[in-house]
């Protein structure tokens, strides 16, 4: 068997934003959210369901998950494999735009309700702890209440889960480990092998899948290993630029010492002026300076224009 990697957009927006298995998603965001009694989702409404001609016109637009609860809470969630430009404020910017397009202008304020952004990345985010799932929400600073929750913030970084099937402890686990994984099993785990996991992995196997859908998913993920190979590629070109200019800046360092050893030795104390000039220099100029030395009768004779 082979399964569809849920990390690739087009691919989480299958398995979770379809109509068909909306079971999936209200068994993620009642683990991440730790939803238990009468606060679990009682009934789940998509607002963007996943659609094959729908999603073949966005081309290259997020493709994230949107739902919305029996109590009027909205959810964004979104799968993100590379770091892009400014992507917290994005992110902050799509759940405030969520928040506030609610209400039409001159409708009351109450009748606005919380909005949880949900991010799932393939890459590190937050460098200042080691667990993978976070909350982020604003908070008084002296007393530490929160008193302003209605736009909340949940982070999953996939690098920082590292526990092996053996060690996964409870639903969030395993559907961590499935969003990470599953693109490249062979077979569904025995400890995956139960509901809504069965459902999950059948809704990844490339056999369900048409043949529209698959070269949608053979298109999302070339587009992203060109985005790799474009961002290692210039991380390459960079560090080999770097060398380069180290290379050429410990040259003309040298060049310029020996300059002005040249020159203390030849004319006596060679001045501040003169030391900050020879300093600055270009190879090039310093290697003119350099020729002059012997024929020059005074030190001015060296820096002549």
């Amino acid at each position: 068997m082979k399964f569809i990697d849920p990390r690739i957009d087009f691919a989480f927006k299958k398995i979770f934003g379809s109509e068909s298995a909306k079971d999936l998603l209200v068994s993620f965001l009642e683990s991440l959210l730790g939803l238990e009694g009468d606060r679990r989702i009682a009934e789940l409404t998509i607002l963007d369901p996943f659609l094959v001609p729908k999603i073949r016109e966005l081309k290259y637009s997020i493709l994230d998950v949107r739902c919305r609860d029996h109590r009027g809470v909205s959810y964004i969630v979104e799968m993100q494999i590379q770091r892009v430009a400014a992507f917290l404020k994005r992110i902050q910017y799509n759940a405030a735009k969520a928040y506030v397009s609610q209400v039409e202008r001159g409708e009351e304020y109450p009748k606005l309700n919380q909005v949880i952004a949900i991010t799932i990345t393939d890459f590190i985010l937050f460098n200042g702890f080691n667990h993978c799932v976070s909350r982020h929400e604003s908070r008084e600073i002296i007393t530490g209440q929160s008193y302003l929750q209605e736009i909340l913030h949940f982070f999953v970084e996939l690098p920082k889960f590292q526990k092996s099937l053996d060690e996964l402890d409870g639903i969030l686990d395993q559907w961590i480990y499935f969003i990470k994984y599953a693109g490249s099993l062979q077979e569904v785990p025995a400890k995956l092998n139960a509901e809504p996991f069965r459902h999950a992995f059948e809704m990844a196997m490339v056999a369900n899948m048409s043949a529209e859908e698959l070269e949608l998913y053979e298109k999302a993920g070339i587009a992203i290993a060109d985005a790799r190979g474009a961002v290692e590629l210039a991380r390459k070109e960079g560090e080999q630029k770097g060398r380069q200019e180290g290379e050429q800046l410990g040259e003309q360092k040298g060049k310029a010492d020996t300059l002005l050893r040249l020159l203390q030795r030849r004319f006596g104390q060679v001045s501040g002026p003169i030391k900050e000039k020879v300093t600055e220099a270009s190879l090039e100029q310093l290697e003119v300076w350099t020729d002059r030395i012997l024929d020059a009768k005074s030190i001015d004779d060296v820096f002549m224009t």
